[in-house]
């Protein structure tokens, strides 16, 4: 079964993080991914920019409309994504658990793909 692994984190708080400690996370993230890959159940990951960056885009009375940002209405934002195969739930959750930016305020989200709906 393939899960998506949603990563979240509050921007400025991810920011207020001094640069040593972020890289020394991101440095464990690294060793995260290679003990997937290890175990042959890493498919895909991918670090987004900031929503700084993003757009929005929304159809209201028929019309497109498209805005800067993500404006959705939440205290963290999406950082990243994690396609896994494993088992079940269960392994699914064991391995979410062991994200580094967990111990500084991330979170996760899994959720399992619709089966035979990924190319």
């Amino acid at each position: 079964m393939r899960y998506l692994l949603l990563c979240c984190i509050n921007e400025n708080h991810w920011e207020d993080i001094p640069a040593p400690e972020r890289d020394a996370i991101m440095s464990e993230y690294g060793t995260w991914m290679q003990d997937l890959d290890t175990a042959g159940c890493h498919i895909a990951s991918a670090q987004l920019q900031s929503t700084a960056k993003a757009a929005t885009v929304r159809f209201r009375h028929g019309k497109q409309i498209i805005t800067d940002g993500p404006f959705a209405e939440t205290k963290e934002q999406l950082g990243g994504y994690h396609l896994i195969e494993c088992a079940d739930m269960g392994e699914a959750t064991s391995i979410a658990a062991r994200i580094p930016t967990l111990r500084v305020g991330g979170t996760v989200e899994v959720r399992p793909l619709v089966p035979g709906s990924e190319p």
